[in-house]
């Protein structure tokens, strides 16, 4: 499942737009994201240059080495290809990139890429001048319709990957529950199965379905990696999952309770329930993103339980799981419609564990639309009791 044809042309468009009124003559972008971005072409990065050059006027060039010249045409990549032997080679790759270009006296580059890189694009481009400038950063911010349908079946996935490992537990003995480790193989498989199973033209990205699992005091520490600890009967477990269909990514996250809830479980996850609530509720175009962060987690300061919070409420989603704009304090960007957004917010009590909720979610005219929508309620996270 890819993106029509139609969204490249209409993207450069739009590029061409933003450099015309920046006095730019092209945009050259290696982050490997902003290269699928701008051109379709996903890839693993490495020492070797993948590079999309758009110029204000002429075709969008793609730079890539002779190893990925088949792999950039398999996926119909939207530019020129411009390819290189190997790097670092008797010639600089950039070298060719001018020749193709032609002369272009102003070149901008995201702060991303690095000073060595710049410095090789500035001799390569005898004469000129690179400066610093974010508008495809900007332009990511704002899903179209086309990348919100891909948004959207990435939240079927994840959500159906949530409920094969409830499947899954819910199915096992005490004595023969998964350990993290087995759970998240489990639940990545599934994922990936139901993409191919299901779309003829799957895009590939490193990380195509998955996610971290753990089970009672290894929930506490929010992102670590799934163990060799088995999953216990009377403690929580957090499976926090996602998975990206035409290179764009969900993210469905839930704690669940392994039997019979103690009056201090649900009285944590009810305050992480109603903060989840009460934020994405606040997920409203206008709104700023720490004005939300501090409207969802004022619930679990007000319930007293601000010791035990670690993160922000949640963050951009798009080509990649973690982007901007940040749902926290110090970011003042204003919620505007067609972002993609997580709300997660968590807590982490030390030595019992963490209980967390997340949704991909759209921010609309109309308010915010949950992408995901796996069931939030107590009782549907309750497994055995």
């Amino acid at each position: 499942m890819r993106l029509p044809p139609t969204f490249y042309p209409a993207l450069h468009d739009r590029v061409r737009a933003g450099l015309d009124e920046a006095g730019l003559d092209a945009l050259l972008l290696d982050d490997p994201l902003d290269v699928a971005y701008l051109t379709g072409f996903a890839h693993f990065p490495n020492e070797r240059p993948v590079v999309a050059l758009v110029p204000r006027d002429g075709e969008v060039l793609l730079l890539v080495p002779d190893l990925e010249r088949e792999y950039a045409a398999d996926q119909r990549a939207a530019a020129r290809l411009v390819v290189y032997p190997e790097f670092p080679g008797e010639r600089s790759p950039f070298a060719l990139l001018a020749d193709a270009a032609g002369g272009l006296r102003r070149i901008g580059h995201a702060a991303s890429t690095s000073t060595g890189r710049v410095a090789a694009v500035a001799t390569a481009f005898t004469g000129a001048e690179t400066v610093t400038c974010d508008l495809v950063g900007r332009l990511r911010l704002r899903k179209t319709p086309e990348e919100v349908t891909l948004h959207t079946e990435a939240a079927r996935i994840a959500d159906a990957m949530l409920a094969e490992g409830v499947r899954l537990v819910a199915a096992a003995s005490d004595d023969d529950l998964p350990t993290e480790t087995e759970l998240a193989a489990q639940v990545t498989r599934f994922g990936a199965a139901t993409m191919y199973a299901e779309h003829d033209d799957v895009v590939v990205v490193p990380m195509l379905t998955g996610g971290l699992v753990y089970g009672g005091p290894n929930s506490a520490q929010p992102h670590r990696l799934p163990g060799g600890d088995r999953l216990r009967r009377g403690e929580p477990f957090m499976l926090s999952l996602g998975c990206a269909v035409g290179g764009r990514f969900v993210e469905s996250e839930r704690t669940f309770l392994l039997g019979e809830p103690t009056a201090e479980q649900r009285r944590y996850y009810s305050v992480v329930r109603r903060a989840q609530e009460v934020g994405t509720e606040a997920l409203r175009p206008g709104t700023r993103c720490a004005e939300a962060n501090r409207i969802c987690l004022d619930v679990v300061r007000r319930a007293g339980l601000a010791q035990f919070l670690r993160h922000r409420q949640g963050h951009g989603i798009g080509l990649g799981f973690h982007e901007p704009p940040w749902v926290a304090d110090g970011d003042d960007t204003v919620l505007e419609p067609g972002m993609v957004l997580s709300s997660e917010p968590g807590i982490y009590v030390p030595g019992h564990a963490g209980y967390r909720i997340s949704d991909t979610v759209l921010v609309t005219e109309d308010g915010p639309r949950r992408l995901t929508g796996y069931p939030r309620d107590l009782a549907d996270i309750v497994i055995g009791a």
